[in-house]
């Protein structure tokens, strides 16, 4: 699973549907591991199959859909509403994908999915359509997403809206950091601080 998030360049996977939380995204029933692997073959799970059985997949499901592939998951507004479990973001992540973009997210989902190397994408509700019609008329649609200068930008037609992200997340997903290794990394610093306390 890669931590390092930089430039993203993919085709994506819409989801279309307003008010997400995170049950939908991962079912309470899949959360008795501790450890963030296996998640993705759940993601969306209730959505995804009749009657809990994978062999009946729901066709009119966009991840159920071969035209729609890539790292890039494209949702509506209020995504990862609800509880506040953490496996949301690791199913997504384990699911494949390395941005997740809507017009609003639940605070508490936003901050799991940046800690878990997952960045959540905010554009205005004008941009988000501008994806989903994009998308839904050619999924071989390629989406931009670049961190270091923070913009998405639709890669076929040149539009683009840039978005806000906290410098210390985006610090920590540029170089694929924990907040322990983020510490690590300023060590000198911290020492040099020290030494001039005294």
């Amino acid at each position: 699973m890669s931590k390092q998030i930089n430039i993203i360049r993919s085709t994506a996977v819409p989801v279309n549907i307003e008010n997400v939380d995170t049950d939908q995204i991962i079912p309470a029933r899949f959360l008795k591991a501790t450890s963030r692997e296996g998640f993705g073959k759940n993601l969306f799970r209730d959505w995804r199959y009749e009657n809990d059985d994978e062999t009946k997949p729901k066709r009119n499901f966009a991840l159920n859909n071969p035209a729609y592939k890539g790292s890039i998951l494209v949702a509506a507004k209020n995504f990862g509403c609800g509880s506040s479990r953490e496996h949301a973001a690791w199913a997504i992540k384990d699911g494949g994908f390395d941005v997740v973009v809507s017009s609003f997210f639940a605070d508490i989902f936003k901050n799991n999915a940046q800690n878990n190397f997952l960045l959540p994408v905010t554009v205005s509700e004008v941009f988000l359509q501008k994806l989903f019609a994009a998308i839904e008329q050619n999924p071989a649609t390629e989406i931009e997403v670049n961190l270091p200068e923070q913009y998405i930008r639709i890669v076929s037609s040149g539009e683009k809206e840039g978005f806000d992200i906290n410098n210390y997340k985006k610090t920590c997903l540029l170089n694929g950091y924990d907040d322990i290794d983020y510490l690590l990394s300023i060590t000198e610093e911290i020492s040099e601080y020290e030494k001039n306390l005294f």
